[in-house]
């Protein structure tokens, strides 16, 4: 079966995000233990990673929890957004591009409400692909099977005519028990030659059976 469509995940992918320490910084600044911002605030993240709250929710529930005003507030999500959002995987995004239009592209990503306009500011994600599903725009995340599901049916493809890019073994493992051809990034380069060796597997073997 020839491949139709390359899908590719975003966080840690298309963007690279080391870590840049501002829970640890911002706990301190608040005087809370170690994970004591994350499980403060797990079920905002959790909310807003499904989109069941509004991003100004998020800025509400945040204030009320950790008891900031407003502008600190703003300053906590601008940092948390910056670690979010990383630094663009320059060749992998080139690489990305080229792919159309001989091939479908899609973008599948865990996600967190904002995150389709952030992204788009910053990295014009969605000129460079034909689709994106973000977790909190569709209130399913990785590797729930029908998130892949879906990706398939808004591309109108089958799971073995997908390549899918991403770099948790977990929802790596998820797409290819539904028989998407999935890859676990480790670094773009390897990423790059594992996409184009099951190309030319996939071309080579049609070759050999057509008529």
């Amino acid at each position: 079966m020839s491949i139709q469509a390359i899908v590719f995940d975003i966080g840690g992918v298309l963007e690279l995000t080391p870590p840049t320490g501002w829970v640890e910084r911002w706990e301190a600044r608040l005087h809370l233990e170690p994970g004591g911002l994350a499980q403060r605030l797990a079920d905002v993240w959790a909310a807003g990673s499904l989109g069941t709250i509004s991003l100004a929710e998020v800025h509400r529930r945040t204030g009320e929890i950790l008891q900031l005003d407003s502008a600190q507030v703003a300053a906590l999500m601008d940092d948390s957004w910056d670690a979010y959002l990383g630094r663009l995987n320059v060749p992998l995004a080139a690489y990305f591009a080229s792919l159309r239009p001989r091939f479908q592209t899609a973008i599948l990503s865990n996600s967190f409400v904002g995150a389709r306009e952030k992204e788009q500011e910053r990295y014009q994600f969605g000129d460079i692909c034909d689709l994106i599903i973000y977790s909190h725009e569709v209130g399913i995340a990785k590797p729930e099977y029908r998130i892949y599901e879906l990706i398939c049916e808004r591309l109108h493809v089958q799971p073995a005519e997908i390549i899918f890019l991403d770099d948790v073994t977990v929802n790596v493992e998820a797409a290819r028990q539904l028989g998407i051809r999935a890859i676990l990034f480790q670094n773009t380069e390897q990423s790059i030659a594992d996409i184009e060796v099951i190309l030319a597997e996939v071309t080579t073997h049609t070759d050999r059976t057509s008529p």
